[in-house]
């Protein structure tokens, strides 16, 4: 069974893969996804980065 953890806000990415861990998952793959800030300025919109998001998917270690 698959499950997704995501690294929380005041979480090390090493205190994140301990959870993993700790809840009997091993991780199987890692993503990162930017996020965004949108501005309008004189009518254009402008996304800017503003930080990025990194989730971990893991299966039950039998």
């Amino acid at each position: 069974m698959k499950k997704e953890f995501e690294v929380l806000e005041n979480e090390t990415i090493n205190d994140c893969l301990n959870r993993i861990e700790k809840e009997g998952y091993k991780v199987i793959k890692r993503t990162e996804k930017p996020i965004f800030k949108e501005e309008i300025e004189k009518g254009k919109t402008n996304y800017i980065p503003i930080g990025r998001k990194i989730i971990f998917q893991g299966i039950k270690d039998s």
